[in-house]
């Protein structure tokens, strides 16, 4: 996948956001203790506390195809946009789901910091503050992102869950075009992660708010097999 793909990915993710393809039927359910920390068996975080996190060290250094750099730098920031975005949309909200996911996101960062590191790549979010991005598509996106999860906790509960989705398939496919172990380890460790994310977000909105929510990334067989 290559930038181009993003490109296009993004523009119709700004389609998706803007006319609002994702039903609300309730906007207006108020804030409950237990509900808001997502499924009882991860509180919003994913199956472990350790999701995210890959001793790099333990694997060989390889030598870097240009699309293994390409996507090294390219989830860092995007990782750094799932962060952003649910500090922002915690802020606003209140939900805890959105602290306790934004903390995981931010070990996804780390996960992927690690193989910067070890490979000595300029970090591309470096010294970037909440909501600041190197990339001008992620700078759009963040504003849209939390302008459509400003509009109430259902839809803020969507993003969340909608942001999920981006990360899966993109992992997905960078998982197609790169072959070193550590880069591997790495991106199927997030992997899971936004899975149990997607679930956490989507188990919330139906429980305390009784909606159902629609795949708006993932094929509907893609998403049945990762709620269930």
């Amino acid at each position: 996948m290559r930038r181009t793909s993003f490109l296009l990915m993004t523009l119709l993710l700004l389609v998706i956001v803007v006319t609002g393809c994702i039903t609300s039927t309730n906007t207006s359910a108020t804030q409950g203790p237990p509900e808001t920390r997502g499924p009882p068996e991860d509180k919003g975080h994913g199956a472990s506390a350790n999701t995210g996190i890959v001793d790099v060290s333990t694997y060989p250094a390889e030598d870097l195809s240009p699309e293994e750099v390409e996507a090294i730098l390219y989830m860092r920031e995007e990782e750094k946009l799932a962060r952003d975005v649910y500090l922002t949309l915690y802020n606003k909200t209140g939900l805890p789901i959105f602290e306790n996911i934004a903390n995981s996101e931010q070990r996804h960062m780390d996960a992927v910091l690690s193989l910067i590191e070890k490979y000595n790549l300029t970090d591309p979010v470096a010294g970037m503050g909440v909501g600041e991005f190197n990339s001008t598509e992620m700078q759009k996106l963040y504003k849209k992102l939390v302008s459509q999860g400003s509009e109430s906790e259902v839809e803020a509960l969507k993003v969340g869950a909608l942001i999920e989705e981006i990360d899966i398939r993109d992992l997905e496919e960078w998982l197609k075009h790169v072959d070193n172990q550590d880069i591997k380890a790495v991106f199927e460790s997030l992997r899971n992660g936004s899975k149990n994310h997607l679930r956490a977000f989507t188990r919330l909105l139906q429980n305390k708010y009784g909606i159902t929510y629609t795949p708006q990334v993932l094929s509907e067989e893609e998403y049945r097999s990762i709620v269930g």
